[in-house]
């Protein structure tokens, strides 16, 4: 499909224009994060960043690099905003979430730069749809500081085992506890709802653990509702890294295969929730 191009505008006068042959590569990410209205976005030469948090205790990033673009430019060193990611969304599915065999969504987007809309030009079959939605002022996001010399557990997991432990969790618990060790249970997810506690445990040399490196034994909680919606992103993902630094912080690492076989990326960082009760540890 043709990309959109308009005669009018002058590409030196956007900080930012994107191009894509098939929206759903970039909506099907912003989904996976959107559990909050309002989202930031970076964007480098690199790529774009989309984060969203909640409550100072959560955040979520969503990774779509430059080369999934079929067009990509970025005229300053770094381009950021902040804008309310539902209308962003209905706007990307403005010729529906479930189009015809074979018929794509065409985008173009460009930004002139602070204070500017957001322009978003959608192309289906001829016909497009230019919409403008207004950039917000960016907020400083947090920064979680999980940088790699604090990591001391890391596994990675093939997601369909930790999507059939998440579709089992009991809701009724407010936490999950997360059991990270070098020694057995190696790696244990257990919850303490109105049934009494559960755990489900993963062998370090399970068909499912791709990579396991765990240097000593760790025991958190997290809330169960700041998890949540990262399910979004794991019924996406065909694999999870599950990182754990020095402070107890997780981190859930999401590779996401879109519908050209490109791979994005889709990280949250949760605080854990409280000390662990060492009879229950």
């Amino acid at each position: 499909m043709p990309l959109i191009t308009t005669q009018a505008e002058e590409e030196n006068d956007y900080s930012l224009v994107a191009s894509l042959d098939n929206v759903r590569n970039f909506s099907t990410i912003l989904k996976a994060i959107h559990f909050r209205e309002h989202a930031t976005c970076f964007a480098t030469k690199n790529g774009i960043k989309v984060t969203v948090e909640n409550a100072k205790c959560v955040q979520a990033n969503a990774f779509i690099q430059a080369g999934i673009f079929q067009e990509f430019k970025v005229q300053e060193e770094s381009v950021t905003f902040r804008i309310n990611l539902t209308v962003l969304l209905d706007c990307l599915s403005i010729f529906g979430s479930s189009p015809m065999p074979g018929i794509l969504t065409a985008l173009r987007m460009c930004y002139q730069g602070y204070g500017y809309p957001l322009m978003l030009f959608l192309e289906e079959g001829g016909v497009v749809t230019v919409c403008k939605i207004n950039t917000q002022e960016p907020e400083e996001t947090l920064d979680f500081d999980f940088c790699s010399t604090n990591v001391t557990n890391k596994i990675i997991l093939q997601s369909e085992g930790l999507r059939e432990a998440f579709s089992e969790l009991d809701m009724t618990s407010e936490v999950l506890q997360i059991t990270m060790s070098p020694d057995k249970p190696y790696f244990r997810l257990s919850t303490f709802g109105n049934a009494g506690s559960s755990h489900l445990d993963y062998p370090k040399d399970s068909d499912l653990m791709e990579s396991f490196q765990c240097n000593q034994t760790q025991v958190n909680r997290y809330k169960i509702s700041l998890l949540k919606p990262s399910t979004k992103a794991l019924v996406l993902s065909c694999k999870v890294s599950i990182r754990t630094d020095n402070r107890g912080f997780l981190s859930l690492q999401y590779m996401i295969r879109n519908e050209d076989g490109q791979v994005c990326f889709v990280e949250y960082y949760c605080c854990p929730d409280e000390e662990v009760p060492e009879s229950e540890s």
